[in-house]
């Protein structure tokens, strides 16, 4: 049996060093893994899924995407086919944002955003995950989160606010931690649930994640 291509991508400004402790059994998946890149000149981002899903290089991969990541495989699910797509910390609309979301998009309070001040990584952290955890994590944040050129900043938290998908795939798997900061479950609807997770669940709640994905991939 042919095993089944699974590609990963990373929450705004990580890296795919996000997944390392993400393991699939090697005889029924094979791992890949995307990173971001940097955006042309006011890229839109369908502009932007086309030229990532470049790098995937099978037919019907099953996409894997946290965050601001989940929100990128779903846009490149409708370039190509694929086989599953699975988000984890993010949304499936932009109807799921919390309010403070949906105001820096109506007032366009995203134009003035200090994003020089996210290349900070206390800065980044905060705006990722909350604060709740940053004096304490400041160490994982530096290392996973390693994609901050303001260009790339500026375009990304732009395309987060704007994104306008009010539509949900219900065919989309969404994994939710039940203490999310950034994407509240509250908001969120008809998601698997996973208890005490945070925004940064990929990181702390990995066992639960490889205990289940490979069903949910499957399934």
């Amino acid at each position: 049996m042919d095993k089944i291509p699974v590609y990963f991508m990373p929450g705004l400004a990580a890296s795919s060093r996000i997944f390392e402790n993400i393991k699939l059994p090697e005889d029924r998946f094979e791992m890949y893994y995307l990173e971001w890149i940097m955006p042309e000149p006011h890229e839109p981002l369908t502009d932007y899924a086309k030229r990532v899903a470049a790098n995937i290089k099978h037919e019907n991969p099953v996409l894997v995407g946290v965050s601001f990541g989940g929100i990128l495989v779903q846009e490149i699910s409708r370039i190509i086919n694929v086989r599953k797509v699975i988000i984890i910390s993010s949304v499936r609309s932009s109807l799921q944002f919390p309010r403070r979301m949906r105001f820096a998009k109506m007032t366009r309070a995203y134009r003035v955003f200090p994003t020089t001040l996210m290349q900070k990584v206390d800065w980044l952290a905060k705006v990722s995950f909350g604060n709740n955890m940053i004096t304490r994590k400041l160490n994982l944040y530096e290392k996973y989160m390693s994609f901050r050129d303001k260009k790339y900043l500026d375009w990304a938290f732009e395309m987060v606010i704007t994104w306008s998908r009010t539509e949900i795939d219900e065919k989309v798997v969404h994994i939710h931690g039940t203490a999310d900061e950034v994407f509240p479950a509250r908001y969120i609807h008809n998601f698997i649930p996973v208890k005490g997770g945070t925004h940064i669940m990929i990181v702390n709640k990995y066992k639960w994640l490889n205990e289940n994905l490979p069903r949910l991939i499957e399934g």
